[in-house]
C-alpha cells in the first residue's frame, strides 16, 4: 500500500462543494491534507471539464465517481464522455435505485440491468462498480441480497465497492466480504465504526473498532487499487476527520 492509492471520497465534504469557488477551495484543502486522489460524489457542480482542469492543476487523480443509475442507464454515451474527460476509469453506483423493490426479484432485476449497463461501459474502457449499504444484508431464504447481486450479475461487467462500515452494520465481516468479491473490487470504502453512548456511529479510520490491520492486509492480497476514505457523518470538522484517517492509514505504508 502506498500513499497514491488513498483517496478522499468527496461525499464526506459535500457541504463544502456547492459552488465552483467552494469546490476549488475544498480540492486545494484535500491536496494540502496529503491526499493524491478523490472520488467525485456530492458535488453541486459536476462539469467534467472544470473537474479535469482543477484536478490536473492540483495533481489529483479522479479515481472513481458515484453517478445516478438513471444517468448511467439512459445517458450512457454522455456518462462515458464525462468519465473520459476526467480520466476516470470507475463509474460507481451509490445504491440500488428506489425503482427496484427490495425483494429477491428486485435484486435479480437490478443485477441484470446493472450488468447490461456495465457491458456498455466496458466497451469504452470503463468499469461499473456497486457500493453497498447495510440493507443488502437482509436475507432471502439462506442468502443475502448482496449475495444475489454478486451471484446473479455478470462478473465481467459489474464490480463491487465494499463499504467497511455498512458491512459491519449489516452484521457481516468486512474481511470476509472483501474476500468474497476478490477479482471484482478495485475501489473500497474505508469507514470506521465507533460505539458512542451505546450507539453505532461513523468514525474516522482508526478511531473506531474495525480491524484495520486485517482489512488492509486482505485489500493488498486481492489487489484493491483505490482505498477511498469516506465518512457520511462527522462529529467534528470533516477535513479534520479526513486528515485523521489519512494519518492513521499511513502507518501501513
Amino acid at each position: 500500500m502506498n500513499n497514491n492509492v488513498i483517496a478522499a471520497q468527496l461525499f464526506t465534504l459535500r457541504d463544502h462543494l456547492r459552488t465552483p469557488g467552494e469546490i476549488e477551495k475544498t480540492f486545494e484543502k484535500v491536496k494540502d491534507l496529503g491526499y493524491k486522489a478523490v472520488q467525485v460524489s456530492g458535488l453541486g457542480v459536476t462539469d467534467p471539464v472544470f473537474i479535469r482542469d482543477l484536478t490536473s492543476r492540483l495533481g489529483l487523480k479522479v479515481c472513481a465517481t458515484h453517478y445516478p443509475f438513471e444517468r448511467l442507464k439512459n445517458e450512457t454515451d454522455a456518462v462515458i464522455g464525462e468519465h473520459r474527460t476526467m480520466a476516470c476509469e470507475f463509474a460507481g453506483i451509490g445504491s440500488m435505485p428506489a425503482e427496484y423493490p427490495r425483494t429477491k426479484d428486485g435484486y435479480l432485476s437490478f443485477a441484470r440491468d446493472a450488468s447490461a449497463v456495465g457491458k456498455k461501459l466496458s466497451a469504452h474502457g470503463l468499469k461499473l462498480i456497486y457500493h453497498n449499504h447495510s440493507f443488502e444484508f437482509q436475507k432471502y431464504g439462506d442468502t443475502t441480497a448482496l449475495d444475489i447481486l454478486i451471484n446473479e450479475s455478470d462478473p465481467e461487467y459489474l464490480g463491487f465497492e465494499i463499504d467497511t462500515y455498512w458491512v459491519q452494520a449489516g452484521g457481516g465481516s468486512p474481511v470476509q466480504w472483501l474476500k468474497k468479491v476478490a477479482g471484482r473490487i478495485d475501489v473500497v470504502h474505508f469507514k470506521d465504526m465507533a460505539l458512542v453512548e451505546e450507539k453505532q456511529e461513523m468514525a474516522a479510520v482508526g478511531e473506531g473498532n474495525l480491524d484495520w490491520p486485517s482489512i488492509v492486509e486482505v485489500c493488498r492480497k486481492i489487489n484493491v487499487k483505490w482505498y477511498a476514505v469516506e465518512q457520511d457523518v462527522c462529529p467534528r470538522d470533516p477535513f479534520d476527520c479526513l486528515a485523521s484517517s489519512l494519518k492513521y492509514l499511513q502507518q501501513y505504508i
